[in-house]
């Protein structure tokens, strides 16, 4: 079984040179590169992992395309949107297909985001990306889903994955997972998948986070194995990073051997066109 990451963040130093955007801390204090992920990586037996430049970074994506350019079968990058000026029609679609990219990744959770995607400013990105075939990973709050199944129905060609399961806020458990039911409404659309990515950061139960079992139960139920992709965002949780997967691979009864393949990685990979 392949173990595929669906979110890591990684990132370069904050230098004169090359600042990040003001007033932005990480989520750890110290660096953390391709080798430092590769090290975390290696010892918790994951083989691969999606890189996704974090918001602190603007629209750098140096760090996430070299790391990808040397490590071709353990890192893919993901081209980064500026959902607060999204400037670019016609052109970051294809920077991303020229780059390398397996995909794009935008996120529509602050107020001049939702403002954005609310007034159709990237209504341009759902159609270039349709027509480049390349798969597009959103981050919404619950309240927004339903944009975003309205998108899927007008672009039955566009693959999208909702991030983290659509949880965005600082609440935990039932009041984290109170509005589960707009996210597998969506299920509806075969185009569109989720990550299980970042769950621990959204309970106060203790590993391996029985509490969250239910809310996973329910969204497989809806998804499926087969759309449905384990990932991490191991910078900022809780817990080891082989704690992350052990979740997954060990504490939950009802996963059958096959549901395990697809959700750890196949899925994920066969997704995004990433080959194994």
């Amino acid at each position: 079984m392949i173990i595929v990451d669906a979110q890591v963040h990684i990132w370069g130093p904050n230098t004169p040179e090359r600042p990040w955007r003001s007033g932005q801390k990480p989520h750890r204090e110290a660096l953390f590169g391709a080798d430092e992920l590769l090290r975390e990586m290696d010892a918790a037996g994951v083989r691969r992992a999606v890189l996704v430049p974090p918001y602190w970074e603007a629209e750098r994506h140096d760090v996430v395309l070299e790391a990808a350019r040397l490590q071709p079968d353990r890192f893919a990058a993901m081209g980064r949107l500026d959902t607060e000026e999204p400037s670019g029609r016609g052109v970051f679609v294809n920077w991303c297909r020229q780059s390398g990219m397996q995909g794009l990744c935008c996120s529509f959770i602050r107020p001049q985001q939702i403002s954005v995607l609310e007034e159709g400013c990237v209504d341009w990105l759902w159609e270039e990306a349709e027509a480049a075939g390349l798969t597009v990973m959103v981050l919404v709050p619950h309240s927004l889903v339903s944009r975003i199944d309205r998108v899927a129905e007008r672009h039955p060609g566009l693959k999208l994955a909702l991030r983290h399961l659509a949880l965005t806020s600082d609440e935990y458990d039932d009041a984290a997972f109170r509005d589960l039911d707009k996210l597998l409404a969506v299920a509806k659309r075969p185009n569109v998948s989720v990550n299980a990515s970042a769950l621990p950061a959204y309970t106060r139960d203790s590993y391996p986070y029985r509490r969250l079992h239910p809310y996973l139960r329910r969204v497989y139920d809806a998804f499926g194995p087969k759309r449905m992709f384990w990932g991490s965002d191991i910078a900022r949780m809780p817990c080891s990073y082989r704690q992350a997967v052990t979740m997954f691979t060990e504490e939950i009864p009802w996963l059958t051997a096959g549901d395990k393949e697809w959700i750890m990685g196949r899925g994920l990979c066969e997704w995004i066109g990433w080959k194994v």
